[in-house]
């Protein structure tokens, strides 16, 4: 019997060890946000298994180095075509861009996305506005600009929203907001355009080490209690969602739409306030001082 501080540890598999590598040959991803954290690695695992993709981001020199390290890494082609999803132009562009460049469209990660701590008293209408529209608005317009190609394809949508709005927390409300929404427009979607062949279907992480997110959100030195808080005893890798993206685009899930798939080791039912409760909203300069970054 292990010892009672020692925690099981399981192993991330990567989808190779489950999946034929050419399962999505001849396919395309259309990504944004694909230029870093989770949608990166979601995008390099739809192309290990086959696929070419375009990433979409506003960060040009980043983009175009990610897009460069896809295609080394896969053997496959990903091309960066740079834009900001609040603005539908610019996911126009992108798309013919990928059009020229693969003559398809058959899946679409909508993943961009903003975040900041804030309280809501000390958050600005402003501010909840710009997470607003990069996570929803700029979900609507990804579909928006992609829909009439997935439709010839009968393709695929994927939409990475969170467990933020599973329930109350603190200094979260803007994107809690925001995927909340993000969860309901993929219903609406896959709803639509079911009987057209079109499937919707959102990923929806907890906690993943190494992420952007966990870097400016999570108060620094809490990794084991972050660990401790989930029932799995760890927090998720990038590699995990992957996984879960290339279920969801793979033959096998193709009776599956209008769902969330939460990817959180059972964190949402073992769920407490990531930031101290009540002293987050009591003395929030206490607060402050535990994470970089975090707004008031």
């Amino acid at each position: 019997m292990a010892d009672e501080h020692e925690r099981v540890q399981l192993p991330h598999s990567p989808s190779t060890s489950t999946f034929k590598d050419d399962i999505f040959k001849g396919k395309v991803l259309f990504c944004t946000g694909g230029g870093s954290g989770i949608c990166y690695e979601m995008t390099k695992a739809i192309m290990t298994h086959g696929a070419q993709a375009t990433i979409v981001g506003r960060k040009a020199e980043r983009l175009e180095s990610a897009a460069q390290s896809l295609s080394q890494s896969t053997g496959k082609r990903c091309i960066a075509a740079s834009g900001d999803v609040r603005k539908p132009e610019d996911l126009a562009n992108a798309v013919r861009k990928t059009i020229e460049a693969f003559g398809r469209i058959d899946f679409v990660i909508c993943g961009a996305a903003g975040n900041f701590l804030a309280p809501i008293e000390g958050i600005s209408s402003n501010a909840f506005r710009t997470v607003l529209e990069i996570d929803l608005l700029g979900t609507y317009n990804t579909i928006k600009a992609t829909l009439e190609e997935v439709k010839k394809t009968r393709g695929s949508y994927l939409h990475v929203s969170a467990t933020l709005h599973y329930s109350g927390i603190p200094w979260q409300s803007a994107p809690s907001a925001a995927k909340a929404g993000v969860d309901a427009l993929s219903n609406a979607l896959a709803v639509e355009m079911g009987p057209l062949g079109v499937r919707s279907n959102c990923v929806a992480p907890g906690a993943i080490r190494g992420t952007e997110g966990m870097e400016r959100l999570a108060p620094k030195g809490s990794e084991d209690l972050i660990d401790l808080g989930i029932p799995l005893q760890k927090m998720g890798e990038k590699g995990d969602i992957a996984s879960v993206g290339v279920f969801l685009f793979s033959p096998a899930a193709t009776w599956i739409t209008g769902e969330v798939i939460v990817c959180d080791g059972g964190g949402r039912h073992f769920q407490g306030p990531m930031l101290p409760y009540p002293t987050s909203t009591l003395d929030p300069q206490a607060i402050k001082s535990l994470v970089t970054g975090s707004k008031l």
